[in-house]
């Protein structure tokens, strides 16, 4: 166990007594504070392979977590099979006021209004040369600037500015806190936007793959039109999900607090979404599940939902990173028991799953 796993249940009481956002902070200096090693050897049962990159194992980081890419070697070193830094813009930006970062103990959830903040592509960019020897799987996850003219521009950046050192590029455009930003996932203006990254990505050396972010609050119909434009080549893969701004059912005090919804309450809804896009896209193009994964079984449910892959961030604040091992134990248990490996259980139970509830609930 890694000594961030052993420290974490002393830790927990004194970062909680903190509001959320100062708790990461020191979460995040903590974790760059410690020496550098090499991830553990991964179970081969858990290799994935996925849109030309080959994963020593499905579970990620989500994007959020390492917004300035000041920690990804030691998240790796956690045993995580990949890590994804951003959302990153092309100029450093505030975000919006504090608090806008908030724990729902009782939901276990986590309520954010950040506003894309952070120290823009130089910062981001220096880290990430800084640590390239050291390989690993790294995406990183590109942004617009709040007040940019041309958003479209600001994705075109990203590419242009990290094609060289990204493993793979996420496009966020499903964030509920950027003014207009999920606009974007309109059939027109997603056409345009992928297709102009396309350009520019052709125009680059490296060219590693691209995958489009989208928000659980997408009727059915909109799905049908984000799979269609992701289609043909023009994506490598969906992550599935951002956060939600529902808030159904929701006990804690923070519960009406503005700003998007991760954690435990978002795990019927996004993976009710990663079916449906699943059987949208005939299971040909490899999906990301992000959502309400907090424990072994749960990750389980997204790779039968559809997902290649698994993403979790909200699930830490509570649980810590001694949650790495457990859900990777269980996946390998699940791996033996499926004749050596997971690929096998892929959207085993999307159909079920895509029809279960009502269009864009």
């Amino acid at each position: 166990m890694s000594l961030a796993a052993l420290a974490f249940p002393f830790a927990r009481p004194l970062l909680h007594s903190l509001d959320a956002e100062t708790a990461h902070g020191l979460t995040i200096r903590a974790l760059s504070a410690m020496p550098a090693r090499a991830p553990a050897a991964a179970d081969p049962r858990l290799a994935v392979d996925a849109f030309g990159l080959r994963f020593p194992n499905p579970l990620g980081v989500a994007a959020g977590f390492d917004k300035n890419a000041e920690v990804p070697d030691a998240m790796l070193a956690l045993g995580f099979g990949f890590t994804e830094i951003g959302t990153v813009t092309p100029k450093p930006q505030m975000g919006n006021p504090r608090p806008r970062l908030f724990r729902l103990p009782e939901d276990r959830a986590v309520i954010n209004r950040m506003g894309f903040n952070n120290e823009g592509h130089a910062a981001a960019l220096r880290r990430l040369a800084a640590r390239r020897a050291r390989g690993g799987i790294v995406g990183v996850n590109i942004g617009a600037n709040k007040d940019s003219a041309d958003r479209i521009g600001d994705y075109v950046q990203g590419i242009a500015a990290f094609a060289h050192l990204a493993s793979y590029f996420t496009v966020n455009i499903s964030s509920p806190n950027t003014p207009g930003l999920r606009g974007l996932q309109s059939r027109a203006e997603l056409e345009q936007l992928l297709g102009r990254l396309n350009d520019e990505r052709a125009r680059q050396e490296k060219q590693p793959p691209m995958l489009l972010k989208i928000a659980p609050d997408l009727r059915e119909d909109e799905l049908e039109d984000i799979a269609a434009a992701c289609g043909g080549g023009a994506v490598d893969g969906i992550i599935v999900s951002n956060t939600t701004l529902a808030r159904d059912g929701l006990r804690s005090g923070h519960a009406k607090e503005q700003g998007g919804l991760s954690g435990l309450p978002l795990l019927q809804l996004s993976t009710r979404q990663l079916a449906r896009m699943f059987v949208l896209t005939e299971g040909k193009m490899p999906l990301v599940g992000v959502g309400g994964v907090h424990d072994g079984p749960s990750a389980l449910q997204k790779i039968r939902a559809g997902a290649s892959l698994v993403q979790i961030y909200s699930a830490l604040v509570y649980q810590g990173p001694g949650l790495v091992t457990s859900i990777l134990g269980y996946l390998a248990g699940e791996a033996a028991r499926s004749g050596g490996s997971l690929a096998s259980l892929r959207g085993r139970d999307a159909a079920t799953l895509a029809h279960q509830g009502s269009s864009g609930t």
